[in-house]
């Protein structure tokens, strides 16, 4: 394809997605296929011989789209927000077109020090501690971003050790019930295995409890165990409960224990500071992340990491074969991201992050949050008003929890009801056992109309 050909073509495909975009509330909101429909459309064997785009573009309205759950569609109340709003789209066009592999400085010094500024930046939009500057980078998930805070938590803990020893099976890490996933995934994958992973109780509030914490270390410490990474959370997935990261952060400086901070969904609220409260401690912990993809209008994938320890992280991901090897690496002058993260490999996300934050500035980003939680607010009105419905935690900033008072099935039949109806898109969590519906409000176009549609669809249901 030569350059004007991409041109041509090009204009045509952001066409596509800006026509894609006007008429996204045309289209159901999770796809109606049923498992197996998008292979069956597709031919059995790859083409000899090349084709146009027109014909690619043909088979995405034809195949690709009904089989699309839409995640930019202002009725997507499901799981979090994956916001991909068009300046971002535009970054990463940016960025696929410059072909960047920014796995060292010197592989495109553009690609690390914009990615340095921007994250020491939004660290100090944020209100984010000082400890922070020049310890953050931008890995492509939260689960990631765990996985490498559990690795340093196991470098300093083993002493500089664990790189060359790996783990000896006394090391534990804490969560609790709510905490996502991707911790007991972490686990696994550095080799501590699922029986080193502690579930602390939670309260009423479904937030960890500090105490239950502190008696879990002791008791793994009175049995030689070696307590090395705690996981506190700033939204779980489940509710958005907020643990106390300050009670924790104690806990683990006493014992000398890695505390890692997971906001994966609200920490870009930070820049709100009428919200900070909820980020009370975080100066005190040893690594902190937030998902750009959620709520910051930042395309799938890119998430802000941040650690008081760089040098912790890099001593123990650090791999120098001769064929990276260069004079401005051993200078010592600048940073190489390979050394962060668990691929060598790295793209120049830091593009489309630029592209949003210079689109929408902080005030416009501010707006976008603060209007979700506005519309949350009106939603818990709403439930508070009518007699069948209850919130079944508080609302927590965009996330509402909800139920049929006394009715765990109606509740079940008013989501899938609504989901089949194709009008918008909810998903559920278990609190204290109970089936509940979480209207996760926070798609870019997302307005009052919207969220009253979907509350008047689950009130029809039941």
């Amino acid at each position: 394809m030569t350059p004007e050909e991409f041109r041509r073509i090009g204009h045509q495909v952001v066409d596509w997605v800006a026509d894609y975009r006007s008429r996204i509330e045309d289209f159901p909101v999770l796809s109606p296929v049923e498992p197996g429909w998008v292979r069956a459309q597709l031919p059995e064997e790859l083409p000899e011989r090349p084709s146009d785009f027109d014909a690619l573009l043909a088979d995405v309205d034809r195949v690709v789209l009904p089989g699309t759950t839409h995640w930019q569609h202002p009725s997507f109340f499901g799981y979090f927000p994956s916001n991909a709003s068009l300046p971002s789209v535009l970054g990463d066009l940016l960025s696929t077109g410059l072909g960047v592999q920014g796995m060292l400085w010197a592989t495109s010094p553009a690609a690390t020090e914009l990615e340095q500024a921007l994250m020491d930046q939004l660290a100090t939009a944020m209100g984010l501690p000082e400890s922070f500057r020049g310890g953050g980078v931008i890995q492509d998930t939260a689960s990631s971003a765990a996985l490498v805070a559990m690795t340093a938590a196991l470098q300093r803990a083993s002493g500089g050790k664990w790189r060359d020893s790996g783990v000896d099976g006394s090391e534990t890490v804490y969560v609790s019930s709510q905490t996502h996933s991707s911790l007991a995934k972490a686990a696994r994958v550095a080799g501590l295995g699922e029986s080193a992973v502690r579930s602390v109780a939670v309260d009423a509030a479904q937030a960890m409890s500090a105490d239950d914490l502190a008696a879990r270390v002791r008791a793994d410490l009175d049995a030689g165990r070696r307590p090395v990474l705690v996981c506190a959370t700033i939204g779980t997935t489940g509710t958005g409960a907020v643990d106390p990261v300050r009670e924790i952060a104690a806990i683990c400086r006493e014992h000398g224990i890695w505390l890692h901070v997971d906001a994966a969904w609200a920490g870009p609220v930070a820049l709100c500071e009428e919200h900070r409260a909820l980020f009370d401690g975080v100066e005190l912990a040893d690594s902190f992340g937030a998902n750009a993809h959620k709520w910051l209008l930042t395309a799938f994938d890119l998430s802000l990491f941040w650690t008081a320890h760089p040098d912790v992280l890099v001593d123990a991901l650090t791999i120098l074969p001769e064929y990276l090897r260069n004079a401005a690496s051993e200078s010592g002058a600048v940073v190489d991201y390979r050394d962060w993260q668990i691929p060598l490999g790295r793209r120049f996300r830091a593009l489309k992050l630029w592209s949003v934050l210079r689109w929408y500035g902080l005030s416009g980003l501010r707006e976008h949050l603060r209007g979700h939680i506005a519309l949350a607010e009106a939603l818990e009105g709403w439930v508070a008003e009518d007699p069948r419905w209850e919130l079944v935690v508080p609302r927590s900033l965009s996330l509402v929890t909800i139920a049929v008072r006394d009715d765990e099935e109606a509740t079940r039949r008013a989501m899938e009801v609504v989901n089949a109806s194709g009008s918008a898109f909810v998903t559920h969590t278990s609190v204290n056992g109970r089936f509940a519906i979480r209207v996760a409000i926070g798609a870019e176009g997302t307005r009052e109309r919207h969220v009253r549609a979907l509350w008047d669809a689950l009130r029809a249901a039941v």
